[in-house]
């Protein structure tokens, strides 16, 4: 039965007023950003479209401290590494062209854009459409100049093999822990001559002395490229296959992780392919038997609190996905990634 004094009393308050109204304060700072006045918001289908629906500052990149940002949403579109289909170089554009996406986390209950200076600053600028050595050793320096600005660089790739040179940048003067969630092992060896492809960044950067192995967490693993996985034991790495996790639990992996990284600085890299098809179909190198957005969600939300330094998300592939699904979940990840960073103190 309704209760009339109740009904009153909603009336009172509820009628008549926007949607924009609250009294939750953590409603308030994501409604003051999704909101370009009282009770109007923003057309998602209008403007410029940015990773996140962040600040568009590409010139931001050219100041030394980064314009006073903290965190930085970077474009990498490099796919010259790929072993399999190419596309990833449409990756940041498909994610950009995401919309309502946040602002508010309500898992982690918090409003990355509210909690930290952040913007697009744009694609990292690339010399050559056609040589990969040269991509690499533009994304390293590029990343060089982020980490001397002390920004954080939550980056869209791109194909797997960008998560080197950016590793090389932040890692230069200590190694880096590693949340790695991917189909993939990538710690391949040289493959056609070159040692710079998609499948083999983490193999390089334990050797480069900028990733600690035995730091490094490596999730969803399976499919057939599991027989170059070599180097992932023999260095120490930890690796969770797809099927421990249902063994496991999502709960213990995520705990695992958290052990693993421990308290000290760590990255996040994830490609999308870690999950099942049936979710993310655009990407290069598919396998079947994959994660799910949420168990995805799980195990990155279960990091809250540790001091995760950047991270990517990679192998967004959008013509192989007339739905658009695989770009919508990339940006919802990324969100994720930037939530973590939001809570770090």
């Amino acid at each position: 039965m309704i209760d009339d004094a109740k009904l009153a009393a909603l009336r009172q308050r509820y009628a008549t007023a926007s949607s924009d109204e609250t009294a939750n304060p953590d409603y308030r700072k994501a409604l003051a950003l999704a909101f370009s006045a009282p009770g109007r918001r923003p057309f998602p289908y209008a403007g410029i479209a940015t990773l996140l629906g962040a600040p568009y500052r590409p010139e931001a990149a050219s100041l030394p401290d980064f314009g006073g940002l903290q965190v930085a949403l970077i474009g990498v579109p490099m796919d010259l590494g790929v072993t399999n289909r190419a596309g990833a170089r449409l990756g940041p554009r498909a994610v950009r062209a995401v919309e309502r996406i946040g602002p508010y986390n309500h898992a982690l209950r918090v409003t990355p854009l509210a909690e930290r200076r952040a913007a697009d600053v744009g694609d990292v600028p690339l010399q050559s459409r056609f040589s990969l050595a040269d991509s690499i050793a533009d994304i390293e320096a590029f990343y060089g100049r982020v980490r001397e600005a002390g920004v954080v660089p939550l980056s869209v790739g791109g194909d797997h093999s960008i998560t080197y040179p950016i590793l090389k940048a932040l890692g230069r003067d200590r190694p880096l822990g590693l949340m790695h969630i991917d189909a993939h092992c990538d710690t391949s060896g040289q493959h056609e001559g070159t040692r710079f492809h998609h499948g083999a960044p983490f193999r390089q950067a334990v050797l480069d002395g900028v990733l600690d192995p035995e730091r490094t967490i490596q999730i969803g693993i399976r499919g057939a490229s599991e027989m170059f996985g070599d180097f992932s034991t023999a260095s120490g790495m930890t690796v969770i296959h797809a099927e421990d996790i249902d063994t496991l639990g999502i709960d213990a992996v995520a705990a695992r992780a958290r052990a693993v990284v421990g308290d000290l600085p760590f990255y996040i890299s994830f490609d999308v392919d870690a999950l099942d098809p049936a979710f993310a179909p655009g990407t290069g190198t598919p396998e079947v038997g994959g994660l799910t957005p949420r168990e995805a969600q799980r195990l990155l939300r279960a990091l809250a609190g540790l001091p995760v330094i950047g991270g990517d998300v990679v192998e967004v592939a959008p013509q192989y996905d007339a739905t658009t699904v695989t770009a919508q979940i990339g940006a919802q990840l990324l969100f994720e990634l930037f939530s973590l960073v939001a809570l770090v103190p």
